[in-house]
């Protein structure tokens, strides 16, 4: 009876997941389709499918809300889990890891929440190209087995934090 009278038996209702989310440009650039990619891990979508981008600048941005799951020490890719459970992987350029970090400064650490635009990346674009195989950048969904599909949008010139690159659609 206390129970009802204070609501104590009310439970509380589960987060509602959404049902499609979008992916941006997390660069500003131009749109390149995966299999176009220079390199056979991501062309082959061995890592999962996706699109990528050819940065004009240095800037990095959050292409979806949620939670980071993981900035690589040498801060050339960053992992984001969505509100939906979509697993987003972004890999600043090809072969940067060689770069150990060099011109790269991360804006974000693991736990941290980020909104569509939030800032994750700066680098130095200059040394990328010197440095590293490619500037592309893939965006690339990690764990598209948990989704219903993973539909891509066409572009050409991309805006960061603007451009719709991907439509996610949840199982659910």
């Amino acid at each position: 009876m206390l129970k009802k009278l204070f609501g104590l038996d009310k439970k509380e209702a589960a987060p509602v997941q959404p049902t499609q989310e979008i992916v941006h440009s997390p660069m500003t650039g131009k749109y390149v389709a995966i299999e176009n990619v220079p390199d056979p891990t991501f062309a082959e979508k061995m890592m999962g499918d996706g699109v990528a981008v050819e940065p004009a600048n240095g800037t990095v941005v959050a292409p979806v809300s949620g939670e980071i799951m993981q900035v690589f020490p040498t801060k050339h890719a960053i992992g984001i889990k969505t509100p939906g459970g979509a697993e987003i992987l972004l890999h600043i350029g090809l072969e940067t890891v060689n770069m150990k970090g060099e011109g790269f400064t991360a804006h974000v650490k693991e736990g941290d929440k980020v909104k569509v635009g939030d800032p994750l990346v700066d680098f130095d674009l200059a040394l990328v190209k010197e440095k590293a195989a490619s500037i592309i950048t893939p965006i690339v969904v990690t764990n598209q087995d948990d989704l219903d599909s993973v539909i891509k949008e066409t572009a050409t010139d991309v805006v960061a934090g603007e451009t719709p690159l991907l439509t996610l659609k949840m199982k659910g």
